[in-house]
């Protein structure tokens, strides 16, 4: 193992393109309908593994079908789940995504088995023996809110392990209470609106200066269309978004998450590994769901397309 993605783990039902919800017992026919392995660990876990990285998973599931679906579609992409509990009378998080023409993506969603997972259910040696431990979705992992799971990051750190961060929701409350992970982390990845939110900033760049300030080495703010915000104690940098055909914007964020890991794994500077993570979000984007166009990409592949700084040539949304 060489990363271990901790937190969040849903099951994504999308389909495509949904224009309006059919009225009555109306049905509309569609291109498109895929079912993908989703959330802040899960979602990045199946990332990594599609582009090379070794990966393992730790979360919570349900002792249903779903969970059987989400832990099938993981180990078929290379994910060791052997972390991952289940949780008997507890539903596997679901999210059903109507995906607009325009790659915008409304939903609804069931949090289920993911409230549940508590530092109990983790093997500390699956911790400390990763050299890159990453936070899928601390804002909504209650039970690690814990000063025993804490005391074990702050071994693993101690071991060499680098601690990365993102987060799920986009609500405030929920965001506010990850704050107390940031002591414990090396790079936190937040979106613009998770980092306005959780500073109470006016802007993306007060924003990252207040969160560096509470603990990591690195604070990443993604930008949507805009790019990415790279900030360190040595200054900021803005990585410009890479023009793609936007098909599905669902996983974007995990994405970048990944490829940002991958590029810390081999040995680039965080600016270099923000540009892994933007390219493979754009590569995502592409396609339907959160490890969409993926298909025999190589970390090399994925270097090129970050320093040509296009996914396609024809068109003119940034992602």
């Amino acid at each position: 193992m060489t990363v271990l993605t901790l937190g969040v783990h849903i099951v994504d039902v999308l389909a495509r393109p949904v224009e309006s919800i059919p009225q009555g017992q109306d049905t509309h026919l569609l291109e498109q309908i895929r079912v993908t392995a989703a959330g802040a660990a899960a979602g990045t876990a199946v990332d990594l593994a599609r582009i090379g990285v070794p990966v393992a998973s730790a979360g919570a599931v349900g002792q249903d079908e779903l969970g059987d679906l989400l832990l099938t579609l993981m180990e078929r992409h290379g994910v060791d789940v052997r972390g991952v509990v289940r949780k008997a009378g507890e539903q596997t998080a679901a999210s059903i995504l109507p995906i607009r023409p325009d790659g915008g993506r409304p939903s609804f969603h069931v949090p289920g088995a993911n409230l549940t997972f508590a530092t109990a259910d983790l093997d500390p040696g699956q911790v400390t023996g990763a050299r890159v431990v990453h936070l899928g979705g601390m804002d909504v992992t209650w039970g690690l809110h814990d000063p025993v799971f804490f005391e074990m990051l702050g071994a693993a750190r101690q071991g060499g392990t680098l601690v990365t961060m993102d987060l799920l929701s986009n609500m405030p409350d929920l965001v506010q209470g990850a704050r107390a992970f940031l002591p414990y982390v090396d790079h936190f990845l937040p979106n613009e609106e998770q980092a306005l939110m959780i500073t109470g900033a006016t802007g993306v760049e007060e924003a990252a200066a207040r969160l560096l300030a509470e603990g990591p080495a690195g604070v990443l703010i993604t930008l949507g269309a805009e790019g990415s915000l790279v900030a360190t104690a040595a200054g900021t940098v803005r990585v410009p978004a890479l023009r793609a055909a936007v098909v599905d914007t669902t996983g974007c964020g995990d994405a970048y998450c990944a490829g940002f890991i991958a590029g810390l794994l081999d040995g680039r500077e965080i600016t270099d590994a923000a540009r892994l993570g933007t390219a493979l979000a754009a590569r995502v984007a592409g396609g339907l769901g959160s490890d969409a166009g993926l298909d025999g990409l190589t970390l090399d592949h994925l270097g090129h397309l970050a320093r040509e700084g296009v996914q396609d040539p024809h068109a003119t949304e940034g992602i």
